[in-house]
C-alpha cells in the first residue's frame, strides 16, 4: 500500500507541473478562493507559480540582482508612451537609441557587459509613469532611468529619483523644473524650452510679427512653456494677445482656436504634443487665419507632419535641438543613418530618433567610464566628471552643476513634400 501511494503522489505531481506549465505558457490561469486576512478573495494562480515563471522566464528579475553585482546585462530603464496618441514619441525616441545600443552589443557590449533597453508604455499620463518607474527600479532593478518622454510624467517621478537614489539620463523635455534649482541627479541632453521660445520669439519678432498668441497644455508643460514665452515677450515689451489652453493627448481644439482667432494674432506659439497641435492647426485653418504658427521640439515634427497629410503642414515653424537628420555632411548624422538602415528594413529618419541616438551615445561615455563593474554612484561620478564631447558635429559639455549638456537650437520650417535622404 506504501509503494501505491507513492507511485500515485508521485503521478499526481507530474500532473500537477504539466499543468502549471500548461497555464505559463497559455495564459490561462484560473480563479480559485482563498482566506486572506480572515476574508475570502480572489487569489490568481500565477502567484503560487512565481518560482516556475522566474525560472523559465529569459527576462526573470531574479537574474539581475543588484546593479554591477554579478548581473549579466547592464538594464536601462524607460517609461515613454508606446501607445495611445502620443506614440510616436516614444517609439522614435526608442528606435533611435536602440540602433546605437545594439550597435555597442554587437562589439561586445560596456566592459564584455551587454545593454538592455527595458521599456514600459505609459501613454503620456503620469500615473502611469510613476507605476512604470517604481516597477524598473524596484522589479527590473535599472541601473539607469532613461529616455523618459515628457514634462508632466517626468515631474511626477522626480520625488521617487531622488528617494532611490537613481540617475535619470536625457529626458524628452525642456522643462525648468529639471533644471532649477540643480537636480544633481538628472542629466539633461538637450537645450530648455526657454532656449527654443527665445530662438522662436526673436525669429517672428526679426520678421515683424509682434502679435503674438500662445495655445498651451495644460499641464506642467504646458505652464513652462507659457512662462517661458511669457518672460521672452517681457523683455521686448510686449504680452500675448490672447492665451488658451488645450488638455494633455486632446484633439478638441475648435474652442481653444475661436478664442485665438478673435485677437486676430500673427503668430501662435504652440506649446503641445502633435495630436493637439495638429488639430489646433486645421481648427484655425478653418478659420481663415494667416497667423504663423511655431512649435517647440517636443511636439514630434515627423508625427506633427503625419498628422497633417496633403501640403496642411506647410510653412508651419518647429524649434530643434538636434541637427538636421537628413544632413549626412554632419559626420553623426551619417553614423545615425548607417545603424537606422540596419536596424529597420525601410529607413525612417527624424529628430526624435536622432536624439535618441545622441542620448544613447551620450549615455554608453558615461558608462564606459563608470567601470567594469557600475553602480548607480558610479554612473552618477562618471557624467560629472566627463569630459568635453564630440560626436562628430554634436558637442556636449558636462560637469559639477552643469544643468545640460547641449544648448544647440535651431528653427525648420515644414514644406508640402517630406524630408528625405
Amino acid at each position: 500500500m506504501a509503494i501505491k501511494a507513492k507511485i500515485v503522489a508521485r503521478i499526481n505531481a507530474i500532473k500537477a507541473n504539466m499543468f502549471q506549465r500548461f497555464c505559463f505558457l497559455t495564459g490561462r490561469f484560473p480563479k480559485f478562493r482563498a482566506r486572506l486576512g480572515g476574508r475570502a478573495g480572489l487569489v490568481l494562480l500565477p502567484l503560487m507559480m512565481a518560482p516556475l515563471m522566474a525560472a523559465s522566464s529569459p527576462d526573470a528579475p531574479a537574474k539581475l540582482a543588484t546593479p554591477g553585482e554579478g548581473q549579466p546585462d547592464l538594464v536601462l530603464g524607460q517609461s515613454a508612451p508606446l501607445s495611445g496618441p502620443s506614440a510616436r514619441l516614444g517609439r522614435d525616441y526608442r528606435e533611435g537609441a536602440l540602433a546605437w545600443f545594439n550597435e555597442v552589443n554587437r562589439r561586445g557590449g560596456i566592459h564584455g557587459r551587454r545593454l538592455r533597453l527595458v521599456s514600459l508604455d505609459d501613454r503620456y499620463e503620469p500615473p502611469l509613469t510613476l507605476r512604470n518607474t517604481q516597477r524598473l527600479i524596484g522589479v527590473d532593478r535599472a541601473l539607469v532611468l532613461f529616455g523618459f518622454v515628457g514634462t508632466p510624467t517626468v515631474k511626477a517621478i522626480l520625488p521617487l529619483v531622488e528617494q532611490t537614489p537613481i540617475p535619470l539620463v536625457a529626458p524628452l523635455t525642456g522643462a525648468r523644473l529639471l533644471r532649477q534649482p540643480f537636480r544633481p541627479l538628472v542629466f539633461n541632453l538637450r537645450a530648455s524650452y526657454q532656449a527654443e521660445i527665445n530662438r522662436i520669439v526673436e525669429d517672428l519678432l526679426r520678421t515683424g510679427r509682434h502679435r503674438i498668441a500662445v495655445l498651451h497644455q495644460e499641464d506642467a508643460f504646458g505652464e513652462d512653456g507659457l512662462r517661458a514665452t511669457r518672460s521672452v515677450l517681457a523683455r521686448h515689451g510686449l504680452k500675448p494677445v490672447a492665451i488658451a489652453g488645450v488638455k494633455r493627448n486632446s484633439q478638441a481644439t475648435d474652442a481653444a482656436a475661436s478664442q485665438l482667432h478673435r485677437a486676430n494674432p500673427s503668430a501662435v506659439v504652440i506649446i503641445s504634443a502633435y495630436p493637439s497641435s495638429a488639430a489646433f492647426s486645421r481648427s484655425l485653418q478653418r478659420l481663415g487665419s494667416s497667423a504663423q504658427l511655431m512649435n517647440v521640439s517636443f511636439v514630434g515634427t515627423e508625427a506633427l507632419q503625419d498628422a497633417l497629410p496633403g501640403g496642411q503642414a506647410s510653412g508651419i515653424g518647429v524649434s530643434q535641438v538636434v541637427p538636421f537628420p537628413w544632413n549626412r555632411k554632419v559626420p553623426v548624422v551619417a553614423e545615425y543613418q548607417r545603424l537606422m538602415s540596419k536596424q529597420q528594413r525601410r529607413a525612417h529618419y527624424g529628430f526624435t530618433s536622432l536624439e535618441g541616438f545622441l542620448a544613447a551615445r551620450w549615455l554608453t561615455a558615461a558608462l564606459e567610464k563608470a567601470g567594469p563593474d557600475p553602480s548607480r554612484q558610479r554612473v552618477v561620478a562618471a557624467f560629472q566628471s566627463l569630459p568635453d564631447l564630440d560626436l562628430g558635429g554634436f558637442k556636449l559639455q558636462i560637469g559639477p552643476r552643469h544643468e545640460q549638456a547641449s544648448d544647440f537650437v535651431d528653427l525648420t520650417f515644414l514644406g508640402a513634400q517630406r524630408w528625405g535622404p
